[in-house]
């Protein structure tokens, strides 16, 4: 379980998905925006093709495909405690939040 958690977390934009859903429940999906950069519409098309599938498999979120909509899954408690962990170790732990 340990493994499975960290291989989600690993993801920077994975990662701030679920601190969001951590602290507020539902979120957009950040998938439909009509007039962004292109390394924005990159991250979209990752996100909804890579992230929030991988996320949803987990059970970490419910996707709502239709409108765009996230919210926690059925097995986000699961992952819950390593997030508390790592927002409390912010610093250490997640630097590469800073640069991205």
């Amino acid at each position: 379980m340990l493994n499975r958690q960290l291989d989600v977390l690993s993801n920077v934009h994975r990662r701030r998905l679920l601190f969001a859903l951590r602290d507020k429940n539902p979120q957009n999906d950040g998938t439909n925006a009509a007039n962004v950069e292109k390394s924005q519409r990159e991250r979209a098309i990752l996100m909804r093709h890579v992230h929030l599938p991988k996320l949803a498999d987990h059970g970490y979120i419910d996707w709502d495909q239709e409108s765009n909509r996230v919210t926690k899954g059925p097995q986000f408690d699961e992952i819950r405690p390593l997030l508390t962990l790592f927002v409390k170790n912010r610093e250490t732990l997640l630097d590469d939040e800073r640069s991205d």
